[in-house]
């Protein structure tokens, strides 16, 4: 076992003493990963163990299921409910859960266990709070991976006192019930806003002061077409343009950056101009504003646009966003093959 040193926390609940030791994860976790069945195998599928993939680990349910045969013929590992689950790749590398269901992870997932009986929800929050650090030291080639070996060896502060840990975790576990419960009523206001936005744009709702009947107009005679690019590299902050919104790429991969190293001749988007991804696989388009910075940039496959004096641009974005004339448009064009 490795101890590292001993420490005191600044913060502490009364009657807790002792000090906090700094241990390697490995140390006091079992930590393992599991594997993927083979996909040409069709009796490996359709089972009923829920198959949990690294995007899955806070969630009570699964895309996939394997059966019995998918798990003994391949490396997926069995967790159960309750058990640490550490996101290994992709998109959502570095985000961390307490699984609530039992199932088998694949090789994306690190599956953490205590030995002894350290908090689990106590180990998850520092995870969490780890998150960046983790994540902007240690991440893996363009598509973001982290190594389920460095991962294990990273250093954890515990409290050695059992009731304190139990103490610590209880005070997050009711602050997180706290967030839960107002992160609910946020989705069903932005489900409310989202029902009045649509319903306001397809015009099946007027404010009484406007009776006048909407006209239909060419979108091109409302945009002006921005073709600016950059000269050198890092010429200005690299954006990323997702469906959750506009933003700096830094920050949406945790301090990672996934954008090709020379950026030279990527589009300049201006604050207050629009860009989006011109390609989708769903018909479904995100077009964001640039609010965050004078000058941001993203790759040539993100167009970049205003509006004119004679549209504002947030009922645009809108529009393209939430009405249905758009989507007709899109799915248009993919059965006509562009």
């Amino acid at each position: 076992m490795t101890e590292v040193k001993r420490r005191v926390p600044l913060i502490r609940f009364k009657g807790f003493s002792d000090d906090w030791n700094e241990r390697v994860l490995n140390d006091i976790a079992t930590c393992f990963s599991g594997g993927t069945p083979s996909a040409k195998s069709k009796k490996y599928y359709g089972g009923n163990i829920p198959f949990i993939r690294s995007g899955e680990i806070n969630k009570s349910s699964t895309e996939l299921f394997i059966t019995e045969d998918g798990l003994d013929n391949s490396s997926a590992k069995m967790v159960k409910r309750g058990d640490i689950l550490f996101a290994l790749y992709g998109a959502t590398s570095g985000e961390v859960g307490i699984s609530k269901i039992n199932g088998a992870i694949n090789q994306a997932v690190l599956a953490i266990n205590p030995i002894q009986k350290d908090d689990p929800y106590l180990i998850t929050q520092w995870l969490k709070r780890q998150k960046k650090i983790i994540t902007g030291t240690y991440l893996q080639g363009g598509q973001g991976n982290l190594s389920a070996s460095i991962v294990k060896k990273l250093i954890i502060s515990l409290s050695r006192n059992l009731s304190e840990q139990k103490k610590v975790s209880d005070f997050f576990k009711t602050i997180d019930n706290l967030i839960a419960a107002n992160q609910r009523k946020l989705e069903l206001l932005n489900q409310l806003k989202k029902g009045f936005i649509r319903r306001i744009i397809n015009q099946e709702l007027r404010f009484k002061e406007f009776p006048d009947a909407w006209k239909d107009h060419t979108l091109g005679s409302f945009i002006i077409e921005y073709s600016g690019k950059t000269k050198i590299n890092n010429q200005y902050p690299i954006l990323t343009s997702s469906r959750k919104g506009l933003f700096l790429q830094m920050d949406y991969y945790g301090g990672h950056q996934i954008a090709s190293k020379n950026n030279i001749g990527y589009n300049i988007v201006p604050r207050g101009y629009f860009t989006y991804r011109h390609m989708s696989d769903d018909e479904v388009f995100k077009f964001n504003i640039n609010e965050l910075v004078d000058y941001g940039i993203v790759s040539t496959l993100y167009p970049v646009f205003k509006t004119t004096s004679a549209l504002n641009p947030y009922f645009l974005q809108y529009l393209l966003n939430y009405g249905d004339t758009f989507k007709r448009y899109a799915l248009i064009q993919k059965q006509g093959g562009s």
